[in-house]
């Protein structure tokens, strides 16, 4: 992906800045609210990657948008325009999150179920997490019919998979080569 390395290399910077000034956990909230409303929005997606909007276009819609953001995300957004980097601006706010949540000792885990998850599940999925990872972990919860039953957990680069589709995958598997 284009920009990806500037990308981080901006969110570091930020994210130096806003540690420095006891301020990361409210930039964070900022890079959260960027990234969601770029991700969100089409159209401000567009507006911030089109090389025919003018930048100080693009610093207007930005102030305008998110009047109520931290000095070091205000900083950031003039700093883009300066060096004409907009563009790249959801993607800086994505690396942020993962950068914060690094230094923070955070971690996000994603488990996907056939049905909405009980407590019982949830509960084992929790048991199952503190045994892949030591680090404070938030979990996303998804909903996919396709896996049959059971659950799929994936924490980092781990995966775990319980799933009834899975288990069903191994003994086509093992029937097949012998």
């Amino acid at each position: 992906m284009a920009g990806t390395r500037a990308a981080i290399r901006y969110a570091k910077a930020v994210l130096s800045l806003a540690t420095d000034n006891k301020n990361a956990e409210a930039v964070q909230l900022d890079m959260a609210l960027i990234s969601s409303s770029i991700a969100n929005s089409e159209s401000l997606d567009n507006a911030l990657k089109s090389p025919v909007v003018r930048l100080s276009d693009k610093a207007a819609v930005l102030n305008t948008l998110f009047p109520s953001v931290s000095s070091e995300s205000k900083s950031l957004f003039s700093t883009l325009v300066k060096n004409k980097r907009v563009n790249i601006l959801g993607q800086i706010a994505t690396q942020y999150g993962v950068l914060y949540d690094q230094v923070s000792n955070k971690e996000k885990a994603f488990v996907t179920t056939a049905i909405p998850m009980t407590s019982e599940l949830e509960s084992k999925v929790m048991t199952k997490l503190k045994s892949l990872t030591t680090k404070d972990v938030s979990l996303n919860k998804y909903v996919d019919e396709k896996i049959i039953g059971g659950f799929v957990l994936r924490v980092g680069d781990q995966q775990y998979d319980a799933s009834v589709s899975n288990q069903l995958n191994i003994l086509k598997n093992k029937f097949t080569i012998n």
